[in-house]
């Protein structure tokens, strides 16, 4: 009886582990603006600390959404790096880049970098600005 109970318990704590999903590309559709996810190089996920997954077509609906999905509850912001889409960086810790040369689905022309120095780079080359996680937070981005 004593190893049913334990059982369920470690189950039942597994269950809740705040983890990312797979992106189902042309499938998923962004929590916040109803598209489909369709670009790997701006997707992100918000992640509950209960494990619920909220996905974006873009980052910029990820950072509009925070009346829903409030930051208190979150324990995972993941977005892409633009420079190796696919795998999922934390947003607290990349450098963001606006540029009106790199286009976002939702036209905040918003991009991640893992690499604070390939963003400044990315911003010499396409005339852009950098922030921080809590600098873009701050900024109004979709209207």
């Amino acid at each position: 009886m004593k190893n049913r109970i334990v059982i369920f318990i470690a189950v039942l704590f597994l269950s809740c582990t705040p983890k990312p999903e797979k992106i189902e590309y042309g499938l998923d559709t962004c929590h916040y603006c109803k598209m489909n996810i369709v670009e790997k190089v701006h997707a992100s996920e918000a992640v509950t600390k209960k494990g619920r997954v909220y996905k974006y077509d873009a980052i910029e609906c990820m950072i509009s959404d925070s009346n829903e999905v409030s930051p208190e509850k979150v324990a995972l912001y993941l977005v892409m790096d633009l420079e190796l889409p696919g795998d999922f960086i934390d947003a607290r810790q990349a450098t963001y880049l606006i540029s009106e040369a790199i286009p976002s689905p939702m036209n905040a022309f918003l991009s991640a970098f893992k690499n604070k120095t390939d963003a400044l780079e990315a911003a010499r080359e396409h005339k852009g600005e950098v922030f921080s996680w809590e600098e873009i937070r701050n900024k109004k981005l979709l209207e």
